[in-house]
């Protein structure tokens, strides 16, 4: 009894682990409709990191004028959801 609850726990935690992941892509990867979308929300923004999420939707980040850091979340498509 106690050998199968030790393997169902570690299927279990092995499944856990494989969920997909943000990932770090470079600006020249970001798909051109994602990156024009950054571009017009936030035109005073040099942008210097893009972070695709595991949902498919690119958070597209960098800096105003004054050093302060912006981002704007943006779906694959070009939609603005979220500008911070």
């Amino acid at each position: 009894m106690h050998r199968y609850f030790a393997g169902v726990l570690a299927l279990f935690l092995a499944g856990c682990g494989s969920a997909a992941k943000d990932q770090l892509v470079p600006l020249e990867q970001v798909p051109e409709p994602v990156m024009e979308a950054a571009r017009q929300s936030l035109p005073e923004v040099t942008f210097d990191q893009a972070l695709q999420r595991s949902d498919g939707r690119y958070e597209v980040r960098g800096k105003d004028k004054t050093g302060k850091v912006r981002d704007v979340d943006i779906s694959a498509n070009g939609e603005v959801l979220e500008i911070e």
